[in-house]
């Protein structure tokens, strides 16, 4: 029954009051019945027996049809309509590149499990909230490339973040290259708003491209730069070297992150510096970033009614004509 009314309003719900004439005439029915029908009392029913009853007891099908119908027609008179709503939405979208940090110590065990797991994670949520934007993701250790290119389809964004792994490229940490390589991205965009969110958790020490060049190359373009350094402080559990099978010997590491240069960076080009120092900030962080760099949307709802009493008008009819041809053939009375 619920399908039946979804969307629909009614213009005069007024009518609806007619509906408690049902149990009054039903009450009224039903002493009017008492009289019309008196009951008879005998020493005894044998004389009656086999004889054909049924048509006594459905003969209550006659008011249940009339009210019915009464019922049908009272939602006729209240006019239901369908309100189909339809959502114009004009977004201006912001480009956004994502850059996040390869090397091995991003396997450093003081985020649980790794930096690299809950960086991919926690990246993965904010792309979820970024609903009408360009999204891009650029990888870098000891060298840097484009992961996926700006695109408004997130769930292939998340499927690159899902599968990023250490050790798919040259070990070390070009921050440079994988600036420079997000910022080549943005450069042809023709957006109004383009921000680079960089994700990194060490000291630049390779590449060909300095950060410094990488930074003037983004304010050149009026791309944003947000940085991120992610990891404790002290010492942490991280990769210190690699067996012959690639696998990784983990040991206390300190943890060294290039704040200045970072910091550097996001002034540079209008952005922000923070430090992650565990997941819970680290999601705080993006969630921040996700206030700043916030969409213009315009909304514009139109509504179109299309008049939707004819079933029931039809349904009424269908169960006044069964009550006429009942009332008249199957359940007629001798005056």
């Amino acid at each position: 029954m619920s399908s039946i009314f979804r969307n629909i309003d009614f213009v005069n719900p007024e009518f609806f009051f007619l509906l408690l004439l049902i149990p009054l005439v039903g009450i009224w029915y039903f002493l009017r019945h008492q009289r019309h029908f008196p009951t008879i009392k005998m020493s005894s029913l044998q004389a009656f027996a086999g004889a054909d009853a049924w048509r006594g007891k459905l003969r209550v099908i006659l008011p249940i049809l009339r009210a019915l119908c009464f019922a049908a027609l009272v939602i006729v008179l209240a006019r239901p309509q369908k309100t189909l709503k339809e959502e114009i939405v004009k977004a201006e979208g912001i480009d956004i590149a994502l850059v996040i940090d390869l090397s091995s110590s991003m396997l450093a065990q003081d985020f649980t499990p790794d930096r690299l797991e809950v960086s991919k994670k926690v990246a993965s949520e904010f792309v979820d909230k970024r609903e009408h934007d360009r999204v891009g993701l650029a990888v870098f250790a000891g060298e840097a490339f484009t992961q996926c290119p700006l695109t408004t389809d997130h769930r292939v964004v998340k499927d690159f973040l899902k599968g990023l792994r250490c050790g798919i490229l040259e070990d070390g940490t070009a921050i440079g290259m994988g600036l420079a390589t997000a910022v080549n991205r943005l450069k042809e965009s023709k957006s109004d708003s383009k921000v680079v969110i960089l994700l990194t958790d060490g000291v630049n020490n390779s590449g060909y491209v300095k950060p410094e060049t990488a930074a003037e190359i983004a304010k050149e373009f009026n791309v944003k730069v947000y940085t991120i350094g992610v990891g404790s402080t002290g010492d942490a559990l991280a990769p210190v070297s690699r067996r012959s099978d690639g696998r990784y010997i983990f040991g206390l590491a300190p943890v060294e992150i290039d704040e200045a240069l970072l910091k550097e960076i996001a002034e540079s080009t209008g952005g922000r510096y923070y430090r992650a120092t565990s997941e819970k900030a680290l999601e705080e962080i993006y969630t921040a970033i996700d206030r700043l760099e916030k969409t213009e949307i315009e909304v514009s709802t139109v509504k179109r009614y299309s008049e939707e009493f004819a079933p029931f008008l039809l349904f009424a009819l269908l169960c006044l004509s069964l009550e006429i041809v009942l009332r008249y053939t199957l359940f007629r009375t001798i005056p």
